[in-house]
């Protein structure tokens, strides 16, 4: 889990971040899909300070993907040391928290952004939630993991162990203080991905 100076930091982009993704259109829900969407991408995040989800907004826009925000049914508290205490216990109870919501049509899409902070040294409890109840065997993972200065800890294994015969790439990782920085690495990342597509298409 973070620091307290670390969440302050991370609260400055709250505000940024509902802006990014309140005007996104194409966003997958628990129901069908939108009407018209034909995305085969889908990013999916958790964030609770708003850092990650500024990464997942810049994400959609920039390729055009579905959208879905992992929301555990009850909401973790707002104070700080109390979110703490609780997913830490989560974590050593191994605890999969129920979600508000799932994505009913998972099947459609063959590349997953994942999005998630890391806390208490490892991905949150409703991260394995998520990658529990969705069956994405044979998809692309691409994760994209934001920490308040302790790197990624133990979260890529637990990727691999709760989402068996998925293709987890490296994961786009930074420690999130400024939100400008944050989407100017996240276009480059995303140009990286697009360039190494176009060198694998005209291998000549």
């Amino acid at each position: 889990m973070t620091s307290g100076a670390d969440l302050s930091r991370r609260a400055m982009l709250s505000g940024a971040a509902v802006m990014v993704v309140a005007s996104t259109q194409a966003c997958a829900q628990s129901g069908p899909r939108p009407t018209g969407a034909q995305s085969k991408t889908l990013v999916a995040f958790f964030t609770r300070t708003g850092n990650t989800k500024v990464i997942a907004g810049t994400i959609q826009r920039t390729i055009g993907a579905d959208l879905f925000e992992i929301v555990p049914a009850r909401p973790y508290p707002k104070d700080y040391e109390e979110t703490v205490a609780q997913a830490t216990r989560e974590r050593d109870q191994d605890v999969e928290p129920p979600l508000r919501g799932h994505v009913s049509d998972i099947g459609v899409y063959d590349e997953i952004y994942l999005g998630f902070p890391i806390w208490g040294e490892t991905a949150p409890p409703v991260i394995r939630a998520f990658l529990k109840a969705h069956a994405l065997r044979g998809k692309t993972v691409r994760p994209f993991i934001t920490h308040g200065g302790y790197g990624v800890g133990k979260s890529l294994s637990v990727l691999a162990s709760h989402a068996p015969g998925a293709q987890i790439e490296q994961p786009f990782v930074m420690e999130a203080d400024q939100e400008r920085r944050t989407m100017s690495q996240v276009k480059d990342w995303l140009g990286q991905i697009e360039g190494d597509r176009n060198e694998d298409a005209n291998p000549w």
